[in-house]
């Protein structure tokens, strides 16, 4: 992956956005294992609706870990110095999510920048948000 130069970096810079699939029952299966996150909301129809909801729903982690991907597809992993999220609303079967982040801040010193980030369904509902401190290449 090629560096990113901190000169290079204007205020304002959006990252590609990462769109995901549609979430299924398979990817909410495959995160549980992946994580060790069996809480059954996530993959029992029968008791997420005992529960109140009308489904199972995505797990709040996998969203963050979308995010996560964002910033990897944009730098290399061992840049990212700090990665925050608000968890702002549930993420549910079938919604395809979109991953976007924006450079708010430099940091000349430091070498850094600070994105605001979030993910969102088709309809633009914010799913989860927050901020991503990245360091870049003088």
């Amino acid at each position: 992956m090629p560096s990113l130069k901190f000169t290079d970096i204007p205020l304002g810079r959006e990252l590609p956005p990462f769109t995901t699939g549609p979430i299924t029952r398979g990817t909410l299966a495959l995160y549980a294992g992946a994580s060790g996150d069996h809480n059954l909301v996530h993959i029992d129809s029968d008791f997420a609706q005992a529960a109140g909801m009308p489904d199972v729903f995505a797990h709040g982690m996998l969203s963050m870990a979308y995010l996560a991907q964002l910033l990897t597809n944009w730098t290399a992993q061992e840049s990212i110095r700090d990665l925050r999220v608000r968890f702002s609303a549930i993420t549910h079967l079938h919604e395809r999510i979109t991953c976007t982040g924006i450079v708010v801040e430099k940091n000349e010193a430091a070498r850094t920048v600070r994105l605001e980030i979030r993910t969102a369904n088709e309809a633009g509902e914010t799913k989860l948000s927050g901020e991503a401190i990245v360091a870049l290449d003088a």
